[in-house]
């Protein structure tokens, strides 16, 4: 799949340095921009950057530039929303 203005993934949170955000936990995230690479050059994860609304439980926050990672799920990096079976 590749992502496009207004779909929803998962952004990987840094979390806080005293803890109390911890790192890695996943937010819901709303794309607002998707910068695509030429073949030739360089790529980044998953061919591409995005921009990101993220929602967080006690506000949003906008980062550009997002690589993404279906694998590791580093803090920083997006990937689509796991399904969960009933």
């Amino acid at each position: 799949m590749k992502p496009s203005v207004g779909r929803i993934v998962h952004y990987v949170a840094y979390g806080t340095p005293g803890g109390e955000f911890p790192a890695g936990v996943c937010r819901a995230a709303v794309v607002t921009e998707v910068q695509e690479f030429p073949v030739s050059g360089p790529q980044p994860p998953g061919g591409m950057l995005v921009g990101l609304c993220v929602l967080n439980p006690t506000g949003q926050f906008f980062n550009r530039g997002l690589g993404q990672d279906e694998e590791t799920n580093n803090p920083g990096t997006w990937h689509w929303p796991e399904r969960v079976e009933e």
